[in-house]
């Protein structure tokens, strides 16, 4: 329905309510019954047990189950009640799951903060008598009460209205409190923000008081909107957990496959079915890295605490990747880009521009601070201001100057005044100074001022207004406009005692022109920068408000984020494209004006179905939508609303624009780190299948066991791959443009890098064995130690006990050398071998955790290998040493073609 569309005797016949009575209790029970209770609805969320176990839907966690189930087997049936791996990969799922279940309720937490919004009470008129009820109750055709300083609680048509002004910047973007009026008919197609004869729910009303009834309740107010936005768009899911999706099913794949053809080989050279069944689920387990999930959360986490101590509060952990590959950045204005406080910025005599701090800026502003209800106080040099904002604006403009509005009135007494209206557009006040002199002062629209000024305050002096002073000042006010910001004049008259308490005809007419005041909501300071800083990391920045278009292109031109060809574009402009067009041409604009909620979330997916990683920031109820459907939702923590918050992915502390330029290249940096992990660990991974799956086809016994491969796992999985996590982000991070989020994970040359490192370190165990096998491994040796022959070893061999030895030492050796590989594609010599402190200290300390399990016999014992001699050890630091020497020589050919 649209209520603004109808007079006000129409809207009270529509609802069947009299406007001195209000309604029956009879009447409010059959609505109740028709309409339900004013609050707004919840999805039915799913039970705590059910929330969990659909976490273990995912392919990858399907693997790694069957993963540790087969590990629990293979422990058991071995002897060795080894069940620390399984133990590990079932903690990893638990831990997994029980993140997203911490996610899983963002959607209703969203609701939760749009209820506790709303008004808890109302004042109405029932049965002729004025109660206060609770919100709840309230019903279409209830008459509210309103005054200044109360919430909205329900849309109402609005009946009466004294100087209503109503904050409505949380819903429609509003910069400051919209004019109401109540005798007006709008057309049908009216924008939400330009709808003055209605009062929304969740608003407040800022100044004056009013009468209305009540038209919508719950889930059919605008914000009940905005709460079935939120219920039906589901949050997408982030590039990474998109890309370790595809990782994990390519790994889950290639072990099954690699298990199906070691088991094929076995039968084809008739070994004995169990043993091959041993060999291939061992291969199965090392060829996924069980610990990536762990090991990427910890990255996650790590650069979360980064993060929070940078402002950034991240509510979801892929988030923080998320905002590291964003394309564009939605931004709200309001509050995010601006400082939402309207400030004085230029000031005009009748003949040019002015200095705030001149004798003309003290006298202007402080006759447009006497003619002010706001309220200044100071306490230990502490200035807090309470009222109306512009009114707020001028009182501090004037304090500047070192006019303090409490001694101004002290000096000018006020003795009358005629309150501001919207016929007039004016506000008059009548001052009596210590001489006993008395002097009305007039603010207001410029249009509706200047028609009464019939002289003008030049340089100390009054004269009679000219045509051409009437010009220049017009020329000068066009001048103001232009800039988007917004203009008061302001003018006096002196006046006899008798004159005193006159009306406006005598008062506001036969006025001396003053000055000009222009004001506006102004940029932080350190958005502009932040702005320069996106478009250099390839990111395109978008201005999203439901403010006027040309304040709009104002501030995002003096911002940087309306350059070039970059267009804006209106929410009236917006409503007459169908999805497709605005799909095609979104590209083309950079600043969106007079929007409402529907238009941001079809605006963010417009970007979404470009390709584009859509970040969305926003403080307000209206944003909450939009910051939902986005690929990440930046909330302001300070003036954000708490549906903004709930529905956000992160959450800024310091409600700093620029607070988002460090979170992306923190983002970034994660990424490139995760990204490093994975390659690490999948050539590492590589390297163990390949040393057995080569010595199987050359016929060769068993190069490892599987507490081996589980020992090389642990180790080389763990502190290595997190240390990689905290590797400082490259210098150049915010220089290269956002990865695609089409782009797959193995794009760009990674795949070949791991198949190659991966062969690489596969050749080199494969060699230890063959060294220790062909030429320490005595016939004499394998006599001694051949009763306690190993269940997994092939039949009629006996255990390669040093050649087994150093196959172990340099998989596990080689891929720690490895790891230093990974912390950038430059070379060490570049970037520094110390740089990453915790990666040395994990290689020291895995290093040490392999050489003991070595060199004490009881551990020998169990991990069935044997101590080496010097010569032998000698072998093996060669051997795995040597990834370093090659990887570094491929990364100066590389860069060498580079350079070409």
């Amino acid at each position: 329905m649209h209520w603004h569309s109808l007079s006000i005797e129409e809207t009270l016949k529509k609802l069947d309510v009299q406007l001195d009575l209000g309604l029956t209790a009879k009447e409010v029970k059959v609505r109740q019954e028709n309409y339900g209770i004013n609050m707004l609805e919840a999805k039915k969320g799913k039970s705590l047990p059910v929330k969990f176990f659909s976490q273990f839907a995912d392919f990858m966690i399907i693997i790694l189950i069957f993963a540790a189930v087969i590990s629990f087997v293979v422990s058991y049936v071995d002897g060795e009640l080894d069940f620390v791996d399984p133990i590990i990969i079932l903690c990893i799922i638990t831990l997994n799951a029980t993140l997203g279940v911490m996610q899983e309720a963002k959607a209703e937490k969203a609701l939760e903060a749009l209820k506790k919004m709303s008004a808890p009470t109302a004042h109405v008129l029932r049965e002729g008598k004025v109660a206060v009820i609770e919100a709840s109750l309230l019903v279409p055709g209830d008459i509210l009460l309103l005054e200044t300083g109360c919430f909205v609680p329900a849309d109402a048509r609005l009946i009466t209205s004294v100087n209503l002004k109503a904050e409505e910047a949380s819903l429609t973007g509003e910069s400051h409190p919209v004019e109401k009026m109540a005798d007006v008919k709008l057309p049908p197609d009216t924008n939400l923000a330009d709808r003055i004869n209605l009062v929304m729910a969740t608003s407040m009303v800022t100044y004056g008081r009013g009468i209305a009834v009540v038209t919508e309740t719950g889930m059919n107010t605008q914000v009940g909107h905005i709460a079935k936005l939120i219920l039906e768009d589901e949050t997408p899911m982030t590039p990474l957990q998109k890309r370790l999706a595809k990782t994990g099913k390519v790994l889950g794949i290639a072990a099954l496959i690699i298990c199906v053809i070691i088991f094929i080989m076995g039968l084809i050279k008739h070994l004995p079915v169990f043993d091959m069944f041993m060999t291939s689920v061992s291969l199965a387990v090392a060829a996924i890295p069980e610990g990536l999930p762990a090991i990427v959360t910890i990255m996650l986490s790590l650069g979360v605490q980064r993060m929070a101590r940078k402002n950034a509060v991240i509510r979801k952990l892929p988030a923080v990747e998320t905002l590291g590959s964003a394309t564009v950045i939605c931004s709200d204005k309001t509050g995010t880009l601006t400082q939402n406080v309207m400030t004085v910025t230029d000031i005009c005599s009748a003949n040019s521009n002015e200095k705030l701090s001149s004798e003309f800026g003290k006298l202007l502003l402080s006759h447009a601070a006497l003619c002010s209800d706001a309220i200044l106080q100071l306490d230990k040099d502490i200035v807090t201001i309470s009222g109306e904002p512009t009114e707020k604006a001028l009182v501090l403009a004037a304090y500047h100057t070192g006019s303090v509005k409490s001694e101004l009135d002290e000096s000018y007494q006020r003795v009358h005044e005629i309150p501001f209206d919207s016929t007039r557009k004016l506000m008059t006040t009548v001052h009596k100074s210590t001489d006993q002199t008395y002097r009305s002062i007039t603010k207001g629209a410029f249009d509706f001022l200047i028609s009464r000024c019939t002289s003008v305050y030049t340089n100390g002096t009054e004269h009679v207004m000219t045509g051409s002073d009437k010009k220049r000042i017009t020329a000068l006010n066009n001048a103001m406009t232009a800039q988007a910001l917004r203009v008061l004049a302001v003018a006096y008259k002196n006046i006899p005692r008798a004159s005193a308490l006159s009306e406006g005809a005598v008062l506001e007419n036969g006025l001396t022109f003053l000055g000009l005041i222009g004001m506006i909501d102004p940029p932080r300071e350190e958005v502009k920068e932040a702005v320069s800083l996106c478009k250099q990391a390839g990111i395109k920045p978008v201005m999203i408000t439901g403010d006027h278009i040309l304040t709009a292109k104002a501030i995002a031109k003096e911002l940087g984020i309306l350059s070039g060809n970059n267009e804006a574009i209106t929410g009236d402009e917006l409503s007459r494209m169908s999805n497709d067009e605005l799909s095609q041409s979104i590209s083309r604009y950079s600043v969106f004006a007079r929007v409402s909620p529907e238009h941001k979330v079809r605006i963010v997916k417009a970007f979404q179905s470009r390709g584009e990683v859509v970040a969305m920031t926003g403080d307000g109820v209206n944003d909450a939508p939009a910051l939902n459907t986005a690929d990440i939702g930046c909330a302001m923590g300070i003036t954000g609303t708490d549906v903004a918050k709930n529905a956000a992915d992160m959450i800024l502390t310091d409600d700093n624009f620029a607070t988002i330029v460090s979170a992306v290249k923190e983002g970034r940096g994660i990424y490139d780190n995760i990204k490093k992990a994975v390659h690490f660990l999948l050539s590492s991974n590589i390297g163990e299948i390949l040393t057995i799956f080569v010595a199987i086809l050359l016929g060769l016994p068993t190069p490892l066991v599987a507490v081996q491969l589980l020992w090389v796992n642990l180790v080389t999985d763990s502190l290595p791959a997190i240390s990689l996590g905290v590797e400082p982000s490259a210098k150049d991070i915010m220089q290269k443009k956002p990865v695609s989020p089409h782009k797959g994970m193995f794009a760009d040359g990674l795949a070949f890098h791991i198949i190659f490192e991966g062969l690489l370190i596969g050749s080199l165990a494969l060699t230890a064995f063959v060294i220790g096998f062909k030429y320490f491994d005595t016939p004499a040796l394998l006599h001694s130690l051949s009763e306690q022959q190993s269940p997994n070893a092939l039949p009629g061999t006996y255990i390669p006990w040093v050649g087994r030895t150093m196959a172990f030492a340099v998989l596990s050796l080689s891929q720690l050398f490895h790891s230093f590989n990974m912390r950038s594609e430059h070379s060490l010599s570049q970037i520094g071998v110390f740089g990453n402190r915790k990666l040395v200290y994990s290689f020291i300390i895995c290093s040490f955790l392999q050489i003991i399990v070595i060199s004490i016999p009881q551990l020998a014992t169990i991990f069935q290998v044997v101590p080496l001699s010097i010569r032998q050890w000698a072998i093996v630091l060669l051997l795995s040493f040597s990834p370093i020497l090659i990887v570094e020589i491929q990364k100066k050919l590389n860069h060498s073609k580079t350079d070409r």
